[in-house]
């Protein structure tokens, strides 16, 4: 026996197809309801659920936004965003999107020299009268003033509950990615140091492509209906990037390591670094992570997911790891005695005992010695030293010294700022009187 109108209140309800059937157990006769599994959240009155493992779940807040544009055939990227025209947005990442684009040959020519808001409409960023919410990530001087943690935080730990130092990074999102990278290899990463005859070699516990492939699908692939910032924790053994993403639905972890099409979960923005020439358009950008490391011998990193979002896990090799510990005995030897300092244990002035003392003041007392009466900005710091410009030496020097807290910045938040310069921490005053006193002790 069936009755069609159950099947058809089911339908007209709820909008899914079942069979009912009528059994028989047990000396009763019982109703049988087929539901097949539904990949869609259903609609009950006003109300949408899913089914997630055994239990029933609501749609709610951002993940009902996301439902909703799927219904609608748009993504949370494509969402206009009242109030803003191409006027609003910066001229700089503007125009360093077009440099990048020039490069990459993925925009035509005739467009890139075209008027900002013609440029917006040729990447499908402007309808005329708003601009979409990418367009705003992308390019706009402070697109956290539209979209709650539109930026980067890094932090330093010495253990999961104690954070040493910390950092962010705000701005338009096309130029977040290389200011991010800037900032982690400066001031987050130590360098190995190792020789090849009379070479100096600088070895950085992550290669640089894999880093920037991580933190290009942290920023790019983030869901920023969240409203948290994508994180970069750094540790003495691993660094981790996190962010609230989500993979596409039936997607697993071991599904985004293999060879997978292009399924960009904000696909105006990926479109926006594609054109830019930062990203390729097959999904491959996993894959090149993997190749990197594995390209330099590293540890391949560890991806997990769960329903906060995406981790990202780079443990720094054993042999990165022995050559920072092991350098205050067999780098320290292979050095030249104005680099040993800086090889050594990481640490101002810290040298192998045999050394003459003779041996010329280090750059790191030297530069902690012209801080010590006023700031000064790096290419002052430069022509204290003798020399006509800023050297990739200097620079390490200083994110050595910020590291130790020896140092500190005098626009913390702005870390790249064209206006800053570095001032002698009160730690860094008693640091260099315990190391001028040790050397006229000797």
């Amino acid at each position: 026996m069936k009755d069609d109108s159950l099947p058809n209140k089911i339908r007209d309800l709820l909008g899914i197809m079942v069979d009912v059937n009528l059994r028989r157990g047990g000396g009763r006769e019982y109703i049988e309801i087929v539901t097949p599994a539904y990949p869609s959240p259903i609609s009950y009155r006003g109300h949408y659920y899913q089914r997630s493992g055994s239990t029933l779940q609501e749609l709610k807040g951002a993940a009902l936004d996301r439902f909703l544009l799927r219904k609608q055939g748009r993504t949370w990227d494509g969402v206009p965003v009242p109030g803003t025209s191409p006027r609003s947005l910066s001229k700089a990442a503007v125009d360093a999107f077009r440099a990048r684009a020039r490069r990459s040959k993925r925009v035509d020519a005739a467009d890139l020299r075209d008027s900002t808001a013609g440029l917006m409409e040729k990447l499908h960023l402007w309808d005329g009268t708003h601009l979409k919410r990418a367009a705003v990530l992308a390019f706009h001087s402070d697109p956290d003033r539209f979209v709650t943690g539109a930026l980067v935080k890094i932090g330093f730990f010495h253990s999961d509950d104690d954070l040493r130092y910390h950092d962010e990074i705000h701005g338009a999102l096309i130029t977040q990615v290389d200011r991010t990278l800037e900032l982690v290899r400066m001031k987050y990463l130590k360098a190995a140091v190792t020789y090849q005859g009379i070479q100096r070699v600088e070895i950085y516990p992550v290669p640089e492509p894999a880093l920037r492939e991580a933190v290009l699908n942290a920023i790019i692939h983030k869901d920023y209906a969240a409203g948290v910032p994508v994180q970069i924790s750094v540790y003495a053994d691993r660094l981790m990037i996190w962010n609230p993403g989500q993979l596409p639905p039936s997607w697993t972890v071991e599904k985004l390591k293999q060879k997978h099409p292009s399924h960009p979960f904000n696909p105006d923005l990926a479109n926006v670094f594609f054109r830019a020439g930062e990203i390729e358009a097959w999904g491959r950008g996993i894959e090149r992570m993997y190749a990197a490391c594995r390209a330099a011998g590293f540890p391949e990193p560890v991806i997990t997911y769960d329903e906060s979002g995406l981790w990202i896990s780079f443990a720094f090799s054993n042999t990165y790891r022995n050559l920072i510990e092991g350098v205050g005995t067999r780098a320290a030897d292979r050095a030249t005695p104005e680099v040993a300092p800086e090889v050594t244990t990481g640490r101002p002035e810290s040298r192998p005992e045999s050394q003459p003392e003779s041996r010329p003041e280090s750059r790191e007392l030297r530069v902690m010695g012209l801080l010590a009466g006023a700031a000064k900005s790096k290419a002052e710091i430069a022509v204290g030293l003798g020399h006509k410009e800023i050297s990739g030496q200097l620079n390490r020097v200083i994110r050595l010294l910020l590291q130790e807290r020896f140092v500190s910045y005098t626009i913390p938040a702005k870390p790249n700022s064209r206006l800053q310069k570095y001032i002698l921490t009160e730690q860094g005053t008693k640091r260099l009187a315990e190391l001028r006193i040790g050397r006229r002790s000797r």
